[in-house]
């Protein structure tokens, strides 16, 4: 893997994340809420909304349906503006 495509999944991991952030602060929703709604340990949702691990599409769909958006809301993001 070249250091672009680790990069390139790295700025996309940080844009997922500040994306479920702004819908999430969006709706006034504490991270604990979200994380216990998803099933998964508030410390590693801090850890996703940071940008520093890979969501699974399931664990985005989790999200999505807990901040009751479509999973295309969360992952509609413009790449090119991150960098």
């Amino acid at each position: 893997m070249s250091k672009k495509a680790i990069s390139d999944k790295k700025l996309l991991q940080i844009a997922v994340g500040k994306r479920i952030r702004e819908l999430r602060e969006d709706r006034n929703i504490p991270q604990q809420d979200i994380a216990g709604a998803c099933n998964i340990e508030k410390s590693n949702f801090s850890r996703l909304e940071a940008g520093n691990t890979n969501p699974t599409l399931y664990t985005l769909h989790k999200i999505a349906e807990s901040l009751k958006v479509d999973l295309c809301d969360i992952v509609k993001i413009d790449l090119k503006s991150q960098s």
